[in-house]
């Protein structure tokens, strides 16, 4: 079920926050919003999302990556000038 505030379809679980802006980004997101017909909230949720999928991409990859075995800074610095990269 969704409810209309402020002109924006707000989901009846969504849930209140507030967050403090650097107030250019805030005008940012203002404009950003008028021009694309949407609100600030879904602006912000978008972008939340987005941020949370990347987190999961990189936990996803860090989990694979598990098992292998751990190569020390000074090693790998060794057999870089060992095959001549650096």
């Amino acid at each position: 079920m969704s409810l209309t505030r402020g002109g924006a379809i707000v989901s009846v679980n969504a849930k209140r926050a507030t967050i403090y802006l650097d107030p250019a980004l805030h005008k940012a997101l203002k404009v950003k919003a008028a021009e694309t017909s949407t609100s600030v909230s879904d602006l912000v949720n978008l972008a939340v999302r987005q941020s949370l999928s990347k987190d999961a991409e990189d936990l996803a990859a860090f989990e694979e990556r598990a098992g292998e075995p751990l190569v020390s800074y000074e090693s790998m610095i060794k057999k870089l000038r060992k095959d001549g990269r650096i």
